[in-house]
């Protein structure tokens, strides 16, 4: 659950999200249906926001659902979202749409994470990208930022890495610039400082001749002599109400040419 340090104020967090969003005081004002003026004097601590207006500030500025329980926390008020665990018999509806969807799309990879990029879930297509990783790697809790970039990992197999890593730290970065994490900057701090494997000295051909797709940077990797192609697609959940569930992103890696698919479906029995 969110919690703030001891003399935190709700006018200088406030402020910092409208600031990190780039937004005014009356542009806030504007959307939230008051003044500037309360919007300035809430900052400065000179006005006590209600409960209602900070969750309405909150939803104008797009805080993360964690963070707006620590609004209320600094402001006097009790949290207003849970945080339930996915072993929660509540959340039960839940899994079993999770694990149906999951399933649903094999043989293609597919994997669920929370905040910090821990896997709570996965389907069978994703053996395929683990097999022959080291065992520390795959000791339970699992972190796909982890296992993807640790030179132990899947970078040596990953044929267009420098790429694919810019583009992993850049989406990292983003979301560190949108919500106070320090285990999520933390494992960040780790990743990018893994050493990037050398290219190998010959390379296998692409699975299929045709070029890349030019709508997404795929991902270029190897497995048993061939390079399977892929590009990513994260969802997340509209309007959550919960912090668990607000924190979940389901990644699919879908084939980017005809020869990844019909390798795929070969291997499905």
């Amino acid at each position: 659950m969110a919690t703030v340090a001891p003399g935190t104020r709700v006018g200088p967090l406030l402020r910092g999200w409208r600031e990190r969003r780039r937004v005014s005081q009356l542009e806030l004002a504007l959307r939230a249906d008051s003044s500037a003026r309360h919007i300035s004097f809430i900052e400065t601590g000179r006005s006590r926001p209600s409960e209602e207006m900070i969750l309405r500030l909150a939803e104008h500025l797009e805080v993360p659902v964690r963070e707006r329980n620590a609004l209320l926390l600094a402001a006097g008020y009790a949290p207003r979202y849970a945080e339930t665990s996915l072993d929660d018999p509540a959340l039960g509806a839940l899994r079993e749409g999770l694990e149906q969807l999951l399933h649903g799309y094999e043989p293609y990879p597919a994997i669920i994470v929370d905040g910090t990029y821990t896997v709570v879930a996965a389907n069978r297509g994703i053996a395929i990208l683990l097999d022959g990783l080291p065992e520390h790697l795959l000791t339970p809790p699992l972190n796909a930022m982890r296992i993807t970039l640790h030179p132990e990992g899947l970078a040596p197999k990953i044929r267009n890495l420098r790429e694919w890593r810019g583009h992993l730290l850049a989406q990292m970065e983003r979301q560190i610039a949108l919500a106070r994490s320090t285990e999520l900057r933390e494992l960040y701090d780790e990743v990018a400082a893994y050493p990037v494997p050398d290219p190998p000295d010959t390379e296998p051909p692409p699975a299929d001749p045709a070029p890349a797709p030019p709508f997404a940077l795929p991902l270029r990797i190897e497995h048993e002599g061939r390079v399977l192609s892929f590009v990513s697609s994260i969802s997340t959940f509209n309007t959550p109400m919960d912090v668990t569930v607000a924190e979940l992103a389901i990644e699919t890696l879908l084939p980017a040419d005809p020869a990844t698919v019909k390798y795929l479906q070969s291997l499905t029995p």
